[in-house]
């Protein structure tokens, strides 16, 4: 059973950022892209790694998110021998059981699933980046510099460093300090969140770091800093390719937006590199004799007979005739019906905008400008205004404007 790498994919997350998006997902489990689910990217980045081992850390709302990954199949996880793992919060003899308490205590709970494995190295990483990583790139990096901990980072400007934690490196990249997001950074080399630790090393301070009733269980803000304090040797791993923290719902759009640009980095064209997903089996797109549409993702199962432009469908998705659709996402069976308007917008799964209504608009330089949301399953009614940035949760009714 021993493996020489385990990956923990820490995939617990409320997205609380994501507002109406995560009422009843969790974050990972946020449709993506058209075809895509947001968890896909690091689930196929460890196959294509060489990666056969991976633990999920779910707790929010973990239903949707457990069914789609089921037994690993469609990212080649399915087997008796490692595979996906499922690791919700558990409750132990002789304990209460409790969420996962911090991104270190998460994986401290599930000491006994890495220790059935016995990795030389544990990858831990995040349930809601959009990137393409060769993870096996970054533990040979690990090795070849003897170091307990490897952090992937990504240079940004100075002003953006401010809102990371910052990595302070040597001539060699070697980590001398760890900055959680200072008002006056001195390097702009940005923890993205990904790590690989020896686990010998690592298992002792998860369980050190448990022991302290002041400690908040972060790898940011108690591991990561302890191990520097104790003098281990800690390496910064540069990463130049895409990624992007889709945390927000600003960042979740762009992040589909740049889906459509041949320029933005996120190339899904790449054979080498494919992303794989649990997708539906659904009939090709169809398209109304009135229908346009132009540099735009439709996916399998959608009908449009109306207007699509610079937007993302994902499968059956409806957009009847007369309709407007522009620079928006239309999650699965998302429905807009005859001589609505969509703009700037992300009409969440199995939503409605009825005949005559307008969600959204274009941008116009004021500070209330942003991204309009309809949350799954909701009606925005006939004629109905929805203002851009508004976060609707429940029904609209017909000539309300919200």
């Amino acid at each position: 059973m021993k493996k020489e790498v385990v990956a923990m994919l820490l995939a617990g997350g409320q997205g609380s950022r994501l507002y109406a998006l995560t009422s009843n997902v969790a974050k990972p489990a946020v449709p993506f892209g058209g075809k895509y689910r947001i968890i896909d990217f690091p689930l196929s980045n460890c196959v294509n790694s060489g990666i056969d081992t991976v633990g999920v850390l779910t707790q929010y709302r973990p239903l949707e998110l457990n069914s789609y990954l089921g037994n690993g199949q469609p990212w080649d996880l399915d087997r008796s021998d490692g595979g996906v793992h499922i690791l919700p919060p558990y409750q132990r003899e002789g304990e209460q059981g409790t969420w996962y308490k911090g991104t270190a205590n998460a994986i401290y709970q599930n000491i006994g699933f890495l220790d059935l494995y016995d990795p030389e190295y544990v990858v831990v990483l995040s349930g809601d980046h959009i990137y393409k990583m060769d993870y096996s790139e970054m533990v040979a990096f690990h090795k070849k510099s003897g170091a307990a901990c490897t952090i992937s980072v990504l240079e940004v400007t100075m002003e953006e460093a401010k809102r990371f934690g910052i990595l302070n490196v040597e001539a060699n990249d070697k980590v001398y300090e760890f900055e959680e997001k200072p008002p006056q950074p001195k390097s702009n080399l940005a923890s993205m969140g990904i790590y690989v630790f020896t686990w010998s090393k690592l298992r002792q301070y998860l369980i050190d770091d448990e022991a302290d009733p002041n400690s908040s269980n972060d790898f940011g803000k108690n591991i990561i800093p302890n191990m520097l304090n104790a003098g281990e040797v800690m390496m910064a791993y540069r990463f130049s390719g895409y990624w992007k923290d889709v945390g927000t719902i600003e960042s979740l759009w762009d992040a589909n937006m740049d889906m459509l640009s041949r320029n933005s980095g996120l190339d899904m064209y790449d054979d080498s590199w494919p992303i794989y997903a649990r997708t539906p089996i659904k009939p090709p797109h169809i398209t109304g004799p009135d229908s346009s549409i132009s540099h735009s993702l439709v996916t399998g199962g959608c009908r449009v007979e109306g207007c699509v432009a610079n937007s993302v469908l994902f499968h059956s998705a409806t957009v009847e005739k007369d309709a407007d659709i522009q620079y928006s996402i239309l999650m699965p069976g998302a429905t807009v019906k005859a001589g609505a308007k969509v703009y700037y917008s992300i009409i969440a799964e199995g939503a409605t905008v009825e005949a005559g209504a307008e969600v959204g608009s274009a941008p116009n330089g004021g500070e209330g400008w942003g991204i309009a949301v309809v949350a799954g399953g909701v009606t925005v009614g006939e004629g109905a205004v929805v203002s851009p940035k508004a976060m609707v949760r429940e029904d609209v009714k017909g000539g309300e404007r919200v």
